[in-house]
């Protein structure tokens, strides 16, 4: 066997040159999905690690199935997610959301109260994907029925989920990201308030200004109106299906873990539209699988309702697959380690070192396809260059959830922004404009690298130095 060669930044470029130039082509050009460029992609760098860096195939298969192992867990959540939307639109719990939202929300509020709704309840349940899968779509229902555009919704609902899941100690990312790190857990978050609290509060007023272009005349009650009949036309609206959404938000409050968690929500999703809404034991069985169907003579409904069951989750998992399989030959092969060192030698002072920590972040939810890989790499990475400066642990952590984390969602082909685009019924890209939080983050954790500010010091560190 031939002795294998270490990947340099020069050899490591070329499989992500190939990767952005065919989903460029094939998303521009043909209207392709991106699972084939992906793929096609996944064994462009497989081949050329077994020629350049003399890999063997059993090899890089090794290292796929290991990546693929790390997405179990969010594959599973996503189906069960899918089970979740199914059973809770038959029983009702959707349409009472979507019923009672509209008649309560106004078009100039709405943005703004849907990123304060989703911050609280991913706060509480410390999940992004719990968020969007529960109450992110039924005020996606809502925003249609005010009239504003899906991208907009989609935007305020991503940057409310992705709020509580960087801020609250529930999440598994708020937890990962100082145990790379090496910093106290609430010395973490207490630190990512410098960066979260300003970019929140610019959201805040953003999205204000978003619903006022949408306040008075723009409102057309007629179709407001026609979804509210079509609504309790054909579904038995009462207050007490609400109760469920905040079942499951408290079941997950308890730290209950999510896949059972979730699945008990979609189990009394079940329940409740044989209660309420009288269907069959058969027919919640096949909401579970297939999803809801329904002919409700509103075309808008039709299209918001008609949806859910683990089957519609198919199309979102296998596009998770092929980037983690291209994910996996380019960590099995050290050719995202080569990029990251790349990265750092540019690195040569604390604001240059934050710009490198958080554009390896994004190359790696791009790369990589997964937000754990995004925290994990960056995080073995750069922990000692944060070390050498005297920067205390917590500032590394913060980078990497101001980056990884919260760009996660914008990348369609990586994990979260694959959950996102299917659970929510977005178009790749569409959406990122309006995710104003995620965007704005990054840039205030720049300017404080370069500036300095709330960048804290290991005690002592300036003595030993001199």
């Amino acid at each position: 066997m031939k002795q294998k060669k270490q990947a340099t930044l020069g050899i490591a470029l070329i499989p992500v040159i190939f990767l952005v130039g065919l989903l460029i082509v094939s998303l521009k050009y043909f209207g392709a999905d991106p699972h084939i460029p992906l793929f096609i992609s996944a064994m462009f760098a497989a081949v050329y690690a077994m020629q350049v860096l003399n890999f063997s195939w059993k090899e890089l298969e090794e290292g796929i199935v290991d990546t693929i192992k790390m997405s179990m867990g969010a594959i599973i959540i996503l189906m069960v997610i899918g089970m979740v939307i199914g059973t809770w639109i038959q029983a009702g719990v959707v349409p009472a959301m979507i019923y009672y939202g509209l008649k309560v929300l106004s078009p100039s509020i709405f943005l703004v109260a849907t990123l304060l709704i989703c911050s609280i309840v991913s706060l509480a349940t410390g999940s992004s994907w719990t968020t969007a899968g529960t109450v992110g779509i039924a005020l996606m229902g809502v925003g249609m029925g005010l009239g504003i555009p899906a991208p907009m919704v989609g935007g305020a609902i991503i940057s409310g989920g992705y709020f509580g899941d960087k801020m609250s100690p529930l999440s598994d990312t708020t937890n990962l990201a100082p145990a790379m790190a090496g910093a106290d857990l609430f010395d973490h978050i207490r630190h990512m308030l410098y960066t979260t609290g300003p970019s929140y509060l610019v959201s805040i007023v953003l999205f204000g200004i978003l619903g006022m272009r949408y306040a008075g005349g723009n409102l057309d009650q007629a179709s407001i109106d026609t979804m509210l009949s079509g609504l309790s036309a054909n579904f038995n609206i009462t207050p007490v299906l609400l109760l469920l959404p905040l079942i499951v938000i408290g079941i997950v409050v308890m730290k209950t873990p999510a896949i059972p968690g979730l699945f008990g929500g979609a189990i009394l999703g079940g329940v409740f539209g044989m209660v309420f809404q009288g269907v069959s034991l058969g027919d919640a069985v096949g909401a579970l699988h297939y999803g809801f169907s329904i002919d409700t003579g509103v075309e808008a409904l039709n299209s918001l309702l008609n949806r859910g069951g683990m089957d519609s989750m198919m199309w979102t998992i296998s596009l998770i697959l092929c980037a983690m399989i291209f994910g996996g030959v380019m960590e099995k092969t050290g050719m995202l380690q080569a990029i990251a060192g790349g990265i750092l030698k540019i690195a040569k002072s604390t604001g240059s070192l934050v710009v490198a920590t958080i554009v390896t972040a994004i190359l790696m939810n791009m790369g990589a396809g997964d937000q754990y890989l995004a925290i994990v790499i960056p995080g073995r990475m750069f922990k000692d260059a944060y070390d050498e400066r005297g920067l205390a642990p917590k500032n590394l952590s913060r980078v990497l959830e101001d980056s990884a984390t919260l760009t996660s969602p914008l990348i369609p082909w990586n994990t979260c922004g694959a959950f996102m685009i299917g659970t929510l019924g977005l178009a790749p890209w569409t959406y990122v404009p309006f995710c104003f939080l995620n965007l704005l983050n990054p840039l205030v954790s720049i300017f404080y690298g370069y500036t300095g500010i709330t960048m804290h010091k290991v005690e002592g560190f300036e003595e030993k130095a001199a």
